[in-house]
């Protein structure tokens, strides 16, 4: 999982036509650590459909204005720079809830493809 360096190298990742999620978090949110054991792991996992990036929301709060991000941690994918769907809300999230949005981001990205869009 690559960190975030600047919101240019941001948009340029989001870019890809492979999907990108990005994990917006906070060192002091519980939630977030709470999350992390296993994060590698799940990105390991979707390593070859999936890009990721991990946003600190204290250090790039324009980003998390931008897509509206009101509770950490919060999961936002992309594909060529259009936000497809989110996982956004304030509450702990578990491995088996983020596997399954990851599903769901790489279905919705195969479809975007096999419609060109």
């Amino acid at each position: 999982m690559k960190k975030l360096e600047s919101v240019a190298a941001f948009d340029e990742t989001i870019a890809s036509s492979k999907p990108t999620v990005a994990l917006f978090k906070a060192d002091w949110c519980k939630d977030c650590v709470y999350i992390d054991p296993f994060m590698p792991d799940v990105a390991e996992k979707y390593a070859d459909k999936i890009t990721f990036l991990v946003v600190d929301r204290d250090a790039f709060p324009e980003l998390g204005e931008r897509y509206n991000i009101l509770g950490i941690p919060s999961f936002v994918a992309f594909r060529e720079g259009r936000e497809t769907i989110t996982f956004i809300s304030k509450l702990r999230k578990t491995r088996e809830e983020i596997e399954g949005f990851l599903d769901r981001v790489v279905q919705v990205s195969d479809e975007l493809a096999s419609s060109g869009r």
